[in-house]
């Protein structure tokens, strides 16, 4: 209890601790946000690491000038997509395993079948659209690797996501993260991202439930 609450007073004041790293380590901040966001897309058994509010968190905190915003997109874009590809050929060589198996010991079969659906829906450009998307952000290119789904088709969706998700999180930090109403309510906003974030799942799993008690269906 005590470790969940630690990670929830971090979540809720990023801005507080991405200022300390910057203090603190200097430009090694830089490696540590790149661990971050690499951990959170590369490896599929860290969904719960911050993305969109860390991104977000970040742009405000170098809008001060304590980061610069080119490096962090460039740094952070590397991250994202370097972290797809390795979530990628862990899907491709382990994933059919444990589709295949009941039960996983690290992986949440419910998220797994919850990505394919995405992938059901919207095809390739669920790399895309799951990049603002926390959860399946993390699952889809895994789920991509399982399917088979062609490296170098997954590739150009992997750099196209990876790249605006980046630069739509980080702009939108650096442009609105100090304004006066917005620093003063940082933590309503950091929740308001969180919500935003999460509805389109919401949204899929509501029409997927609405659908599956309908008169008739099993």
């Amino acid at each position: 209890m005590e470790i969940l609450m630690k990670l929830v007073d971090i979540l809720m004041h990023l801005d507080v601790h991405i200022a300390w790293l910057v203090n603190t380590y200097g430009v090694w901040t830089y490696v540590i946000l790149f661990s971050i966001v690499f951990l959170e897309t590369g490896i599929v058994v860290t969904p719960m690491l911050p993305g969109d509010s860390l991104l977000f968190t970040v742009g405000a905190v170098a809008a001060t000038g304590a980061l610069k915003p080119l490096w962090v997109c460039v740094v952070l874009g590397f991250a994202a997509i370097a972290g797809d590809t390795l979530n990628y050929w862990i899907g491709h060589y382990l994933g059919p395993r444990v589709f295949q198996s009941d039960k996983s010991r690290f992986l949440n079969r419910e998220h797994l079948q919850r990505t394919h659906h995405f992938f059901e829906t919207y095809g390739g450009k669920t790399i895309i659209i799951a990049r603002f998307v926390p959860i399946v952000r993390t699952f889809a290119p895994f789920v991509a690797g399982v399917g088979s789904m062609r490296y170098f088709k997954f590739l150009l969706y992997n750099i196209i996501g990876g790249v605006m998700w980046v630069i739509i999180c980080v702009y939108a930090g650096v442009f609105f993260g100090n304004l006066p109403f917005v620093k003063k309510h940082f933590e309503l906003v950091l929740l308001g991202i969180i919500g935003v974030s999460l509805l389109p799942t919401m949204v899929e799993y509501f029409l997927h439930s609405s659908q599956s008690i309908k008169p008739g269906n099993p």
